[in-house]
């Protein structure tokens, strides 16, 4: 994972970030945002888990994406520092079913999303 992140980002100076809990099995509750902190560059390498009996990651790169750590607070205390992405552009096979729900065309506003825990984002060091 590591060898694909550096040759795509073209450098071997790289930063992995994904969403950690302070508290595993948390409720699903009303969280509030105490830090939003915008990632350097807009090229990463996201690793997605795949759910195996062992670890297994799909990774791509994205480009035009701005990423964001942020930190959170929820009701009971529980502390969040997760990974938000924004795209810009939606690529794949049909980013118009994406969108649908939303109710927007493509590249007419960004869409944005927290990244699972298990998730990782490589970001190359500004």
């Amino acid at each position: 994972m590591v060898e694909y992140a550096t040759s795509t980002l073209g450098t071997r100076h790289v930063s992995a970030l994904s969403t950690v809990m302070s508290k595993e099995g948390a409720p699903d509750q009303e969280y509030v945002l105490s830090r939003v902190k915008k990632m350097s560059g807009s090229n990463f390498v996201a690793c997605h888990a795949r759910k195996y009996p062992y670890a297994v990651f799909y990774c791509h790169t994205v480009q035009g994406l701005t990423a964001y750590q942020v930190s959170m607070v929820g009701e009971d205390g529980t502390t969040v520092e997760a990974v938000a992405a924004c795209h810009t552009a939606l690529a794949g096979p049909d980013p118009v079913r994406y969108l649908r729900g939303l109710k927007v065309k493509p590249g007419t506003v960004p869409v944005c999303h927290f990244l699972p825990q298990d998730d990782i984002v490589w970001s190359p060091n500004m």
